[in-house]
């Protein structure tokens, strides 16, 4: 399969400085290859590999569990469903310096077209949760900077998330956000900000960076819209885990019905058929 058109020409057409092109790009979570494939189906540009949706999904929490090498293979099955581009999180980046070239050169090769790395310590908490602590700036500016000499092609995007706003602050939050830019990275994720005032201040604050915000759901950040984020400048806008939780919380449903009533009927109506799972999956019959 080819590989898909990059993140890149859509990122610039993000910015505030550019006129045309396609504002700002929602990009919904997939948990798996036919959740890609849905996302896909509907009209998005590109799909984004949640941390969290491969570790709930495995019975694991969002605590980088998960080794490179089973996001690798997680991931290769949902990159090579689609033909759009597709943004990996790869946590911490699964150790130091060196690790992190490694890292970068297996998600190249797979096809993705970014991959997001944080700023946490390795044994990692989900970004909207208390607790979470953060490696000193230097050290993840070199994290970037080995990230940006391994990758093969200039357009597969370094993109750097820190969760320093609750942990040390939102003045430490842009001071990092800047050398990380200044270290590379193509695109700035700030996490968990509180409100859309903090948004405005980080992106006046990081004029002419690439900004990704993340909108999910019951944590930190209030529900803002895509168009919300464009008129504060963010180029991309994340939905990580909103896919996972509604299918989690229909499948829950479904069960109850099930054990109720002993039958599946009234449940026919809310179901995709099998007429239109093969249609996703482009499987033919003769």
């Amino acid at each position: 399969m080819a590989r898909p058109k990059n993140l890149k020409t859509l990122i610039k057409t993000c910015l505030r400085v550019l006129e045309a092109g396609d504002g700002t790009v929602a990009v919904p979570g997939a948990f798996n290859a036919v959740s890609a494939m849905l996302i896909e189906k509907a009209g998005f540009k590109a799909v984004y590999i949640s941390g969290a949706g491969l570790s709930n999904s495995n019975g694991l929490a969002d605590a980088g569990l998960l080794t490179r090498a089973d996001v690798k293979r997680q991931s290769a099955y949902i990159i090579k469903s689609v033909n759009i581009p597709a943004i990996v999180d790869v946590d911490t980046g699964f150790g130091g310096p060196a690790e992190v070239k490694k890292t970068v050169k297996a998600f190249e090769a797979i096809g993705a077209s970014a991959i997001q790395i944080e700023d946490q310590v390795t044994q990692k908490r989900c970004g909207h949760l208390p607790g979470k602590r953060v490696i000193p700036a230097h050290e993840f500016a070199d994290k970037i900077r080995a990230a940006v000499s391994a990758r093969k092609d200039r357009e597969f995007l370094i993109i750097a998330r820190t969760d320093a706003r609750a942990v040390t602050g939102m003045d430490d939050a842009i001071f990092r956000a800047k050398l990380y830019a200044k270290a590379g990275a193509d695109v700035i994720f700030p996490e968990a900000l509180e409100t859309r005032e903090e948004f405005l201040f980080f992106s006046k604050s990081l004029k002419g960076v690439p900004l990704m915000a993340n909108m999910t759901e019951f944590g930190k950040t209030p529900y803002l819209t895509v168009n919300d984020f464009k008129k504060m400048g963010y180029g991309i806008v994340i939905f990580p885990m909103t896919a996972f939780r509604v299918a989690m919380k229909s499948m829950e449903d479904a069960l109850g019905v099930i054990k109720t009533n002993g039958t599946q009927r009234l449940l026919l109506p809310k179901m995709q058929t099998r007429a239109e799972l093969y249609e996703l999956l482009k499987y033919r019959i003769e």
